[in-house]
């Protein structure tokens, strides 16, 4: 592989993604710890296992944390959706969770 193959294949580290993510999603500028923004995180990192299971289908260890994740992410939209059903339609609809 050349360096320019290399280069283009890099993967941005997860917290350079995750700050963007929370810019994203916060209600206010110190926001960090709303459901809409961890669920946003949670979604990124669901993702990123994704792509890591594409190439790793046996990786038993990694699926426990997976679905550790999703059961997270469950969990707290189901908080959402009880507390303030508005809010947790405009989430569902941005991140395209649900259809």
């Amino acid at each position: 592989m050349s360096s320019e193959e290399a280069a283009n294949n890099e993967v941005k580290p997860l917290s350079a993604n995750r700050a963007e993510v929370v810019k994203q999603f916060q209600q206010s500028a110190t926001d960090t710890g709303s459901p809409e923004v961890q669920v946003a995180v949670l979604t990124q990192r669901l993702e990123k296992l994704n792509k890591h299971f594409e190439n790793h289908k046996l990786d038993v260890h990694s699926r426990r944390g997976l679905l550790r994740i999703v059961s997270k992410r469950k969990r707290l939209l189901g908080y959402l959706k009880k507390e303030n059903i508005t809010r947790y339609r405009a989430l569902i609809s941005e991140l395209g969770l649900r259809k």
